[in-house]
């Protein structure tokens, strides 16, 4: 498979991503002069904008990019770099995608807050828009990312995460997010329940691969891609599919050996162990086949759309997520 690149898969909304940055950076703009600072450094991080461009692909193959659908993008963007914000703080992270946090400039109290104001950003602007839809959709997400991440810190104390609370952990705390853009896309252009539906599978399903592929890629990638040192979930004690797999995959006694290294390790030498461990054993392979399960589910929910370039873009963008192997 040819690896997509983001740039031809946005090509057919490229000057509705260019409308979407002025939103955006309108949006996140503040009188008080240190909100301000902040924002700028924020906005000097050039992600690559999934989000906002699921949302407007979702619009545009279920009816057309409205005034509601650029609303609903920087909702979800102000969201998620909300949550990027807060949970830098709570992995007590230096750095994101090689930009200092804003933990690390500014100090935890200052992230906590500029997350906050992020977050209310978002929802002032669904206020003023009269996008209550968005507001019942984005609250039950928040809900769920929050429950998602207090559960995998649960699990993560006595390392005892099987497939089934894995794939809720990943549903709640990533797809979530992914669904509900596409979700308010769909909502901002259509409401054809069919079409409404199809999308939020789509979201769904985009979501587990994506994350999916993410865990694979903290074992088997390279720094400069993923954003942080390779086996760095291991480091923080996070069990992943990968790993379930594998541990599933030997004798009661080699995983509960694996498991001491994990919960005590914390040099290079025992996260590499644990690293080759997963390699040795089919994990990484294992997987990527259940990312590709989840990415051909999420292809499929397209086929009930007439042929555009947005389907075939949104088709792309699945094997985007999943080509992102180095």
């Amino acid at each position: 498979m040819i690896k997509p690149k983001l740039k031809e898969i946005s090509a057919p909304i490229s000057s509705e991503l260019e409308e979407f940055n002025k939103h955006f950076k309108e949006s996140m703009h503040s009188k008080v002069g240190i909100v301000d600072l902040i924002t700028r450094y924020i906005l000097r991080q050039k992600g690559k904008k999934i989000r906002p461009l699921l949302v407007l692909l979702s619009s545009k193959i279920t009816g057309g990019i409205t005034e509601r659908s650029y609303r609903g993008a920087v909702l979800v963007e102000l969201l998620h770099t909300a949550t990027l914000i807060h949970d830098d703080v709570v992995d007590n992270a230096d750095k994101r995608r090689g930009f200092w946090s804003i933990n690390a400039v500014f100090k935890n109290k200052i992230a906590v807050l500029m997350g906050d104001y992020l977050l209310s950003k978002g929802l002032i602007i669904a206020v003023k828009g009269k996008d209550y839809d968005f507001l019942e959709v984005i609250t039950n997400t928040v809900k769920r990312m929050s429950e998602g991440e207090l559960l995998q810190i649960k699990k993560t104390r006595k390392l005892d995460i099987d497939q089934e609370t894995y794939y809720k952990i990943i549903s709640d705390k990533t797809a979530s997010m992914l669904e509900t853009c596409c979700q308010i896309g769909a909502m901002s252009a259509s409401d054809n329940l069919d079409y409404l539906n199809g999308m939020k599978i789509f979201g769904e399903n985009i979501g587990m691969a994506f994350q999916i592929t993410d865990d694979v890629l903290d074992l088997n990638g390279k720094s400069s891609v993923i954003g942080k040192p390779v086996g760095g979930d291991i480091k923080e004690k996070k069990i992943t599919l990968p790993l379930i797999y594998s541990l599933n995959n030997v004798s009661k006694s080699e995983a509960n050996k694996i498991r001491k290294i994990i919960k005590k390790g914390k040099s290079r030498e025992d996260i590499l162990k644990v690293v080759d461990f997963v390699r040795a054993n089919n994990g990484i392979e294992f997987a990527l086949e259940k990312a590709n399960q989840f990415s051909e589910v999420a292809k499929k929910a397209l086929k009930i759309f007439p042929d555009s370039p947005s389907k075939i873009a949104l088709e792309s963008l699945v094997d985007f997520v999943i080509s992102r192997k180095n």
